[in-house]
């Protein structure tokens, strides 16, 4: 064999153990590098060589994962069947944790999340879990955090996403707003007519002081029943009394103008 042909299998030799010697770590990676089976460190970002054969380097995502949390039939602590659905967000912080301490992490925070998620919901009334949604998400989220630390991953975020209840739960809640909303109603117009019981009380004392005021409101009526060309009449039974007392106002009146004058 010549010196050429020499040089062209070291030459491909060379090229073949480059190409399997490069690694590329991307940004949002990190590279653990195990060394004949031992871990010896981890990689950052960029471009990486390892030794064929003798290293493997795994890359572990360091992004925020959404895992959505399928639907989990619950019996709540007042015995009501819901099915609730949440979705999480986790992100893995320690590397070498997530790949030597656990299989899958992925698989294992999905689990762990439907049975905390059960365990939850059921210690709270089917009330609390609507009206305290907020206050649920955050105790899941300390479980899982509590959990997960050992693997190396945070859960920075869990939201109930859907909560179904029965349809006679439905129905049930339904006539309990439309009962509330008519208790606020009644309430509100009775406080109406006590505050209208209230005016007309001033008004009958003003009246009382003033016997004329009231017959000049009778007038008043007459005037709004008429508006419309009703053809009934209507005679209060004061009218007459009302009409004297009238003519003798204005008699009054003509009497003092004449003295002055």
């Amino acid at each position: 064999m010549d010196v050429g042909s020499v040089v062209l299998v070291v030459g491909a030799i060379v090229i073949v153990a480059l190409l399997f010697s490069i690694r590329i770590v991307q940004q949002y990676e990190k590279g653990v590098l195990f060394r004949l089976g031992r871990v010896i460190g981890t990689r950052e970002p960029g471009l990486r060589l390892i030794i064929p054969i003798i290293d493997v380097l795994r890359r572990v995502s360091l992004r925020i994962v959404t895992m959505p949390i399928q639907s989990q039939g619950i019996i709540t602590r007042d015995n009501v069947s819901v099915d609730v659905s949440a979705v999480a967000y986790f992100r893995v912080v320690d590397a070498v944790k997530s790949v030597v301490a656990i299989e899958s992490v992925a698989a294992a925070i999905n689990q762990i999340a439907q049975t905390t998620l059960r365990k939850v919901v059921g210690q709270h009334n089917l009330d609390e879990i609507l009206a305290e949604t907020d206050v649920l998400n955050t105790d899941i989220r300390k479980i899982l955090d509590v959990a997960t630390e050992a693997w190396g991953v945070e859960v920075t975020l869990v939201e109930l996403k859907d909560i179904q209840l029965p349809d006679s739960m439905q129905r049930a809640m339904a006539k309990q707003a439309e009962a509330e909303r008519e208790k606020r109603a009644k309430v509100i117009a009775a406080e109406g007519e006590a505050l209208a019981a209230a005016k007309l009380a001033e008004a009958s004392d003003v009246m009382q002081a003033h016997p004329l005021a009231l017959q000049l409101r009778n007038l008043q009526t007459l005037v709004e029943i008429g508006v419309d060309k009703n053809t009934t009449v209507v005679f209060p039974a004061p009218l007459m009394s009302t009409i004297d007392e009238l003519n003798h106002f204005l008699a009054r009146e003509k009497m003092a103008s004449q003295t002055s004058g």
